[in-house]
């Protein structure tokens, strides 16, 4: 199944693509981070402009959270539904949430600013993974909610940290195959 064109998604991998060479250095030097404030600089000022803001920075999260956690060689899946309930990235993988919920992290990208409709989607996605602190918020905005969160935002990021945060998680967690980035 092909994914349809997203102009978000096609003007991130774009950039990616034009900075190849500087993005594969800091991927060898494992700075995460510092793709991430790369990525903002340079991209969020037009991803904005493309749409809704909250839609259009939660295409710009997913996207690069993709592409760090498959440079990264973190294990993950994204865009998945399970028990009929959508999910936007689960790391390790649904097997281990099945097996061990506390060794599996759900990422929530929020697209929308109504905060009924948030707490609608966390009450779902707590019924999955009853581990309520392994259930990560990514918004365009702060949040009022206990969930750990990431801002992905211009003058306010701490988006920035997340990849450092997910491999500590899943080296405190025990998984030795996925210690790739000692932290």
């Amino acid at each position: 199944m092909q994914e349809e064109s997203n102009p978000v998604k096609d003007y991130l991998f774009e950039y990616i693509s034009k900075s190849e060479e500087k993005l594969q250095k800091l991927i060898v030097d494992k700075k995460f981070s510092e793709i991430i404030d790369d990525v903002i600089k340079n991209c969020y000022d037009n991803i904005i402009t493309i749409g809704e803001k909250g839609e259009s920075i939660g295409v710009l999260a997913t996207g690069l959270l993709h592409f760090l956690l498959t440079s990264a060689l973190l294990t993950s899946q994204r865009k998945i539904v399970y028990h009929e309930i959508d999910i936007d990235i689960v790391i390790p993988d649904l097997k281990t949430l099945e097996k061990d919920p506390k060794k599996t992290l759900i990422i929530y990208i929020i697209k929308t600013a109504n905060k009924n409709l948030i707490k609608q989607k966390l009450n779902k996605l707590e019924k999955i993974q009853p581990e309520k602190q392994n259930i990560w918020l990514v918004s365009s905005q702060s949040l009022d909610f206990k969930n750990k969160s990431y801002i992905i935002d211009k003058e306010n990021n701490t988006f920035s940290k997340i990849i450092f945060d997910i491999a500590q998680f899943v080296n405190v967690q025990g998984q030795d195959k996925f210690k790739i980035l000692r932290v």
